[in-house]
């Protein structure tokens, strides 16, 4: 080959291979794109694969056409009955339509963040505003959340923005706030704790009372019984000795001295008696009989 055809060979080739590579381009199963033709909108293409455009006339702007999450910072509410709420938001969206995105924010998803962000800033101070604190506290938090939903819905469509969800992360008291509640929540609590304790304390005082008050009485009826089964015994006892009494004196007179005997000898008292005292007539009578 000629050495002159060389060098316009290699130009040749690599513009051929440069209008290869400028001319294709990719769409993944998570993006759409749109074509601009001289910076206006050509085309829309949301089919994955790969595709052709003008090179140096053409150029593809891409997009997510997934549902993308928006965690917004934390914001200060102030609610209908004045209280300060700090508020932390998600928001769940997905790019609808990409032509009205790219002309309303040029197609840069930050800016398109940013304005969401806005929206959603905005309507929670409209719906949480006209709302008391304790409505975030009950069931009537579900139905803020679609009011809300809704209203950034509206706002989001200008921006080809369809929006699938708003949730409310947090919404609690400023901490400084916070804590003052906690500490009157606690001196609260510490009174009703003394409270239940002196009412326990009366009410134990009154059950001992009213024990002892018992115990009395069954220990009063127990020795009323006993009073009354000792002296019925008594009687009892009282009636059979006469019996036996009568029925046999000496042996009588001789059984009441033993248990005499049986009380007083070997006791630590000292007893000083006659030897001829009548008290031991018994013992005489045996020595009597021994010798």
């Amino acid at each position: 080959m000629n050495r002159k055809w060389v060098v316009p060979a290699v130009v040749t080739a690599g513009v051929l291979v440069f209008l290869a590579f400028t001319s294709l381009y990719t769409v993944t199963v998570t993006q759409q794109a749109i074509v601009l033709r001289l910076s206006s909108f050509d085309r829309m293409v949301q089919k994955p694969g790969i595709h052709l455009k003008v090179p140096l006339i053409e150029d593809v702007i891409y997009m997510d056409k997934r549902i993308l999450a928006l965690d917004l910072a934390s914001q200060e509410v102030i609610a209908a009955d004045e209280k300060r709420l700090v508020v932390d938001a998600m928001v769940r969206f997905r790019i609808e339509d990409p032509l009205q995105f790219y002309k309303t924010v040029q197609g840069d998803e930050a800016t398109g963040r940013a304005r969401i962000s806005t929206t959603v800033v905005s309507n929670l101070r409209r719906v949480l505003g006209s709302e008391d604190f304790n409505t975030l506290l009950t069931g009537e938090r579900g139905v803020l959340m679609n009011r809300i939903r809704d209203l950034v819905a509206e706002d989001a469509k200008r921006l080809g923005v369809q929006v699938v969800d708003v949730r409310l992360k947090r919404a609690d008291l400023p901490p400084e706030i916070s804590a003052a509640i906690f500490e009157r929540m606690q001196k609260e609590y510490n009174q009703q704790a003394a409270g239940r304790r002196a009412s326990g304390m009366e009410e134990a005082q009154r059950m001992r009372a009213e024990t002892d008050r018992e115990k009395a009485v069954i220990v009063a009826e127990a020795s009323k019984q006993a009073d009354i089964l000792r002296g019925e015994g008594d009687a009892e006892a009282v009636k059979t000795f006469a019996a036996s009494f009568g029925r046999d004196v000496n042996f009588f007179e001789f059984y009441r001295s033993m248990q005499a005997y049986r009380e007083t000898v070997g006791k630590d008292d000292t007893v000083i008696l006659s030897p001829d005292s009548e008290f031991f007539k018994y013992f005489r009578d045996a020595n009597s009989g021994g010798r």
